[in-house]
């Protein structure tokens, strides 16, 4: 049929371009047909100017990139020149992506027409609140130090600024209401991809090695987005495990691909870019 659509939805997250050996990977990620769209989720870099880079380097690739923060794109990072804090920083990354016709979470958001479609392609940016709190603990003051005891802790308590809000977690129910509302709105009939760079389950952090570093990884109050949201997919990063699971009978798929010293364990070259959609059976492209 003519003016059918037979591109793929792909997606990466936790690029983490200040590592020599990331990049070089970046440089091969590639659309394998031109209606290929990418989904970014988060943790390009530190710096704005590696990040709109980056951007813009797989923007003229795709036919559309879809981009959600990170937490490190978040941090005001000493070396980095733009010293924006918090909201003003994230406001400055949303305009550099409207600037390269990068779509991000404040934008409407994308209908992918092709294989699987169509569904909502929705980008979200909610933070956490610590209610993913360490094993034994019941409060996030007690959760907090548990992990510096530990020795487990977040750059974001050093980086992440929350600026205007007093804390990250008034930051994060900022966050969950504007999405919520905007999810809200959304054709009852669509169905959607959801794309965050935080899990939207607890689940995904069972595995982890350091189960206190669960606190900097999203918020209970999203555990029923996948399905109150119509999700046929939900996408995620930074756990830097990548994998297939299924929640309430809808994937989720973990597509970082984390630092060098973690991929370089694996044993074979990464391959970092996951098909979303259509979906092949799940799992790599």
């Amino acid at each position: 049929m003519i003016g059918v659509m037979t591109g793929n939805l792909f997606a990466v997250s936790d690029l983490h371009v200040s590592y020599a050996e990331n990049r070089t990977v970046v440089d091969g990620l590639r659309p394998e047909t031109p209606d290929d769209w990418l989904i970014v989720a988060g943790d390009v870099g530190e710096k704005v100017a590696d990040i709109e880079r980056t951007l813009a380097e797989l923007r003229g690739r795709f036919a559309a990139v879809i981009w959600a923060p990170g937490n490190h794109e978040l941090w005001t990072h000493p070396s980095d020149p733009v010293t924006l804090r918090g909201v003003a920083r994230y406001e400055a990354l949303v305009q550099v992506c409207r600037d390269l016709g990068v779509l991000t979470p404040e934008d409407d958001f994308a209908v992918w027409p092709g294989p699987g479609g169509p569904v909502a392609v929705v980008p979200l940016f909610q933070l956490y609140d610590y209610s993913f709190r360490a094993p034994g603990t019941s409060t996030k003051e007690e959760s907090l130090s548990r992990a510096y005891a530990a020795g487990v802790v977040c750059t974001d308590e050093m980086l992440l600024h929350p600026d205007p809000f007093p804390d990250r977690e008034s930051w994060c129910a900022d966050r969950l209401a504007r999405t919520r509302r905007r999810l809200d709105a959304l054709d009852p009939a669509l169905s959607t991809v959801l794309v965050s760079h935080w899990p939207l389950v607890r689940e995904p952090t069972d595995v982890l090695w350091h189960p206190e570093f669960a606190q900097w990884c999203g918020t209970e109050l999203t555990a029923d987005w996948h399905v109150r949201y119509r999700a046929v997919v939900a996408v995620y990063g930074h756990l830097h495990i990548p994998r297939t699971t299924h929640y309430d009978g809808v994937r989720f798929e973990e597509v970082s691909l984390g630092y060098p010293r973690e991929w370089k364990r694996r044993g074979v070259p990464p391959r970092p870019m996951r098909r979303i959609l259509p979906d092949a059976g799940a799992g790599r492209a």
